[in-house]
């Protein structure tokens, strides 16, 4: 019988050689992420506090074309050329809104912050990867991991803004990882699309009522939450040009094997006419 020890921790060596910049990092998924990315090593630019001298904390409008441009430059010349970019920004509207009845300003406000503000990211970390003096080696480690969401695969009800925002950002990610081989030959971009996940706001929510989250467990084989944890494990698997550098062009879903939403309870069937 042969034995397999996998440890969490990559190789520190790697990752002390990454400088990332993470794109929305205020959450609690974000602040994993963040969080185990100093663990391994890497350098970080992000929107969160912290003391430690691997990370810059900065705030930027990313639907700012300036912005953008001020946070790569920052990142750049604090600790060198961005090797892996996280683009974990976004907004869900908290108010239910069906298609019939939403207003255009609210369809507008979410696409332009899930996915316009991604597509400066994109391009501005793709302007930087051209840039002369970026070493080869450098170049080798260039991975993009977009974080989108299970309503891009089932859709939400209520929150089609949100939902096709989020879709959309397969499009994006199909077509970028056949550019970016163009400019860093082994450049790879990937999207981590999670489920339920146990963020601190969503443990108080479902502290008040946890049959709130029953439509989706019920279609879950695991039937648990997941947790930001589970998350950013995946991310930083799949920014590893050692442990996934032949992964790209996919979509890691992390959502205990969820089958779509329950959208009818059985009191909402009429049984007499099916």
């Amino acid at each position: 019988m042969c034995m397999f020890s996998l440890r969490v921790r990559i190789s520190s060596s790697v990752m002390q050689k990454l400088t990332m910049v993470s794109a929305g990092a205020s959450g609690g998924i974000g602040l994993e992420i963040v969080h185990l990315f100093l663990e391994q090593g890497a350098k970080v630019t992000a929107q969160y506090n912290s003391t430690s001298s691997s990370i810059q904390v900065l705030q930027a409008n990313l639907t700012s074309e300036s912005s953008v441009t001020q946070l790569f430059t920052s990142a750049i010349k604090t600790f060198g050329p961005v090797q892996v970019v996280v683009n974990n920004h976004g907004v869900w509207p908290k108010p239910d809104e069906s298609l019939a009845d939403m207003p255009l300003d609210r369809w507008k406000r979410t696409i332009d912050t899930n996915l316009t503000s991604t597509f400066l990211v994109v391009r501005e970390y793709m302007k930087n990867l051209k840039k002369e003096g970026i070493t080869e080696e450098q170049k080798d480690k260039a991975a993009f991991v977009f974080i989108t969401s299970s309503a891009a695969k089932f859709g939400e009800a209520f929150h089609a803004d949100y939902a096709s925002s989020k879709s959309a950002f397969s499009g994006l990610m199909l077509s970028m990882k056949n550019e970016i081989v163009k400019i860093a030959p082994r450049g790879r971009v990937n999207i981590v699309s999670p489920g339920w996940i146990k963020t601190q706001k969503k443990a108080e929510d479902f502290k008040k009522d946890p049959t709130v989250v029953y439509p989706a467990l019920a279609t879950m084989p695991l039937k648990k939450v997941g947790l930001p944890y589970d998350i950013a494990t995946q991310v930083v698997f799949l920014s590893s040009n050692k442990v996934s550098g032949h992964v790209t062009g996919e979509i890691v879903t992390v959502n205990g094997g969820m089958e779509g939403r329950l959208l009818n309870s059985r009191d909402d069937i009429d049984f007499e006419r099916i």
